[in-house]
C-alpha cells in the first residue's frame, strides 16, 4: 500500500475494484465504512453485489475482465470534463500525452458496451473520484488474476496519477494484500526476480553485494513463479521441489495439471503445519511450526514490520522454519550459522535500504515500524511518493483492453468467477479445522442467478455439475441476484467442491498469475 491503513477513514473518496473488502479484509472494512459515515463518496467496481456494493454510492457493476475498458473510460471522462490534476500532471509525472491519445479511444458508449456499466453511472464515478480532495484506490486480486493482471495494475496508476492521488495522506493506490505474510514474503526476496527489497537478481552492482555477503557467486538468472514452475514439471526440467506453506493442489488455477505436476516429480518435500492436500503427494513431510510457536517478524499490507513472540512451545517435532532451513542447508553442504531469527533480521536489514534503520530492538520499543526506515533514527513512513516517485518522475503507461483467455461459448455458456467468503481462508487449511466456522459454512454453496436456475431445473440447496474444459466438482446451489445472470460464483476454500478445479492456468505475460477470476464453465443438475 503506497499509504496506511488508518488513512482510509479520512478519504473523501474511496474507490475499490476488484475487492470484497467486507468479507477478505474485514478489519480495513471498517475503516471504509467510518469514512463513510464522515461523508466520502464510495465508488465500488465489482460484477457482483457485495457488502461493500451495497454500502456504495456508486456500484460499477462490469463484466468480469472488463476493468481496463472501465478504467480507461473513466480517465476519458476526467480528461474531457478538464477534472485532471495539471499540476501535478506536469510537475510529477512523464507520457501523459500518450495516455491522453489512448483513452480518448474510449468514449462512455464504448466503455458501457464493453463493461455492461451505465453511460450516466461512468460519469458519476469518475466526478466523483476526480473532485475528491483526497482519494484511495483500494483493490485486490480481483485486479490482478487475470491474463491482462498487470495491464490492470497499470491502469489503476494511471487514475491515481491523474488526479494528483499519490504521495499525500488519505488518497493512492492501496493493494490489499491476500495473506498474513504475504507483503513480508515478497519484501524478504520470495519473489523469483529479486533479492530482499525487491533488488533485481540481474542488476550487477546488487549481485556483487549478497555474492559478497553470502560468499558464494550467484546467478544473474530470475527464477520461476509457481505456474511456470508447474510447467516445468512437466517438460521434465524440474525433478525435486521444496514446498513451504503452500497448498497448491487446491490453491492453483487448473489444479489437476498443479497435482500431475507434483505425481511426476522424483522427490517432493512439503514443510508445513497441517498434514495438507498437496503434503499428501510428499515424499518428506517436514513439521513446521505454527505463527503463535516461533519468534519473528510479520510485515503486513500497509509496510508495517512488527515483532512476534511464541506463546506457546511447538508441538511434537515441529520447529521453526528457519530451523528447518538451515539445518537443511547444512546438510547439503553450506556452513550456515545463524544464532536466530534476530541474527537473520540484522543480516537482512545490512544487505536491504528499505529495512536498514530496523532491528528487534528498536521494533520492540516503536511496537512497530513501516518501510522504508533507511537508519536507526528514521520514524518509518506512513505514505509513499511525496514530493517524488522512486523512479524520479511517475510514469503514465497507456493500456489497451484485451478480452479474458476464455470466453462462454454454446459449450460452456457461464463465465465463472472465484474468490472467498468471511468464514473461511483461503483452503481451509487452519480455518476448516475450526468447529463454529465449520458451524457456519460447512460447505460450498455456488451462487447462480434465479433466472439460470430456473431455465435448469435448479432450486435452493440442489446439488449441480459444474464443469470447464479442465475439470468438473459437485456443489449445493444458491439462488441469488448477487450475481448477473450467466454470471456463476465459487470459493475455493472447500476440498469437497475445489473451485481451481475449473479455472484457467492461462496466466498474465509479466507477473504470470493465472487468470482464476474469469472462465466459462457449464452448469446442470447433478444426478
Amino acid at each position: 500500500m503506497t499509504n496506511s491503513i488508518g488513512e482510509i477513514a479520512d478519504a473523501k473518496a474511496i474507490f475499490i475494484i476488484g475487492s470484497n473488502t467486507s468479507e477478505t479484509h474485514p478489519v480495513i472494512s471498517y475503516r471504509v465504512r467510518e469514512a463513510v459515515r464522515k461523508g466520502a463518496v464510495l465508488i465500488v467496481a465489482d460484477p457482483r453485489v457485495t457488502e461493500m456494493a451495497k454500502l456504495a454510492d456508486y456500484h460499477l457493476r462490469l463484466r468480469p475482465g472488463t476493468d481496463v475498458a472501465l478504467l480507461n473510460g473513466l480517465m476519458h471522462i476526467i480528461i474531457a470534463e478538464d477534472l485532471l490534476d495539471v499540476d501535478f500532471i506536469e510537475k510529477r509525472t512523464e507520457g501523459f500525452e500518450k495516455l491522453k491519445e489512448k483513452v480518448a479511444e474510449y468514449t462512455p458508449e464504448r466503455v458501457a458496451e464493453i463493461t455492461g456499466v451505465a453511460v450516466s453511472d461512468l460519469r458519476a464515478a469518475a466526478r466523483a473520484y476526480a473532485t475528491a480532495e483526497n482519494a484511495a484506490i483500494l483493490y485486490t486480486m480481483g485486479i490482478t488474476q487475470h491474463t491482462t493482471g498487470t495491464d490492470n495494475v497499470l491502469s489503476v496508476a494511471n487514475l491515481a496519477m491523474l488526479t494528483g492521488n499519490v504521495g499525500k495522506p488519505s488518497s493512492g493506490v492501496n493493494p490489499l494484500r491476500g495473506q498474513n505474510n504475504v507483503q513480508g514474503a515478497c519484501d524478504m526476496g520470495g519473489l523469483p526476480n529479486v533479492f530482499t527489497g525487491y533488488q533485481r537478481v540481474g542488476d550487477p552492482q546488487v549481485q556483487e553485494k549478497f555474492a559478497q555477503a553470502w560468499g558464494v557467486p550467484l546467478s544473474d538468472k530470475p527464477g520461476l513463479t509457481v505456474t511456470k514452475a508447474m510447467n516445468a514439471i512437466h517438460e521434465g526440467k524440474i525433478k525435486g521441489m521444496l514446498i513451504m506453506g503452500e497448498n497448491l493442489v487446491l490453491s492453483e488455477a487448473n489444479a489437476n495439471h498443479a497435482a500431475e505436476a507434483l505425481e511426476k516429480l522424483e522427490f517432493l518435500v512439503v514443510q508445513d503445519i497441517f498434514m495438507t492436500e498437496t503434503a499428501a503427494y510428499a515424499d518428506v513431510v517436514l513439521p513446521a511450526a505454527a505463527y503463535a510457536e516461533k519468534l519473528g517478524t510479520y510485515t503486513n499490507t500497509e509496510r508495517r514490520v512488527q515483532l512476534s513472540y511464541p506463546a506457546v512451545p511447538p508441538p511434537g517435532e515441529a520447529r521453526p522454519d528457519w530451523e528447518i532451513l538451515v539445518d537443511l542447508a547444512n546438510r547439503l553442504g553450506f556452513n550456515w550459522s545463524y544464532s536466530g531469527p534476530e541474527a537473520i533480521f540484522n543480516e537482512m536489514a545490512s544487505l536491504t535500504p528499505s529495512y536498514a534503520g530496523m532491528s528487534y530492538q528498536r521494533l520492540a520499543e516503536n511496537r512497530s515500524l513501516q518501510w522504508p526506515c533507511p537508519d536507526k533514527d528514521h520514524p518509518g513512513t506512513p505514505y509513499l511518493h511525496v514530493g517524488k516517485f522512486s523512479r524520479g518522475l511517475g510514469q503514465f503507461t497507456p493500456v489497451d483492453y484485451k478480452p479474458p483467455a476464455e470466453l462462454p461459448d454454446e459449450e460452456y455458456p457461464f463465465v465463472l468467477s472465484t474468490g472467498r467468503h468471511l468464514f473461511h481462508y483461503h483452503t481451509g487449511t487452519m480455518t476448516r479445522r475450526s468447529a463454529p466456522l465449520e458451524q457456519h459454512r460447512p460447505e460450498e454453496l455456488v451462487e447462480i442467478h434465479p433466472e439460470d436456475a430456473a431455465r435448469l431445473g435448479l432450486e435452493e440447496g440442489d446439488r449441480a455439475r459444474i464443469s470447464s474444459r479442465r475439470g468438473e466438482v459437485v456443489a449445493k446451489v444458491t439462488l441469488t441476484e448477487r450475481v448477473k445472470p450467466g454470471h456463476v460464483f465459487m470459493t475455493f476454500h472447500y476440498r469437497e467442491a475445489a473451485a481451481n478445479l475449473l479455472t484457467n492456468d492461462a496466466f498474465c505475460p509479466v507477473a504470470t498469475t493465472p487468470e482464476l477470476k474469469v472462465c466459462a464453465v457449464n452448469v446442470e443438475k447433478a444426478d
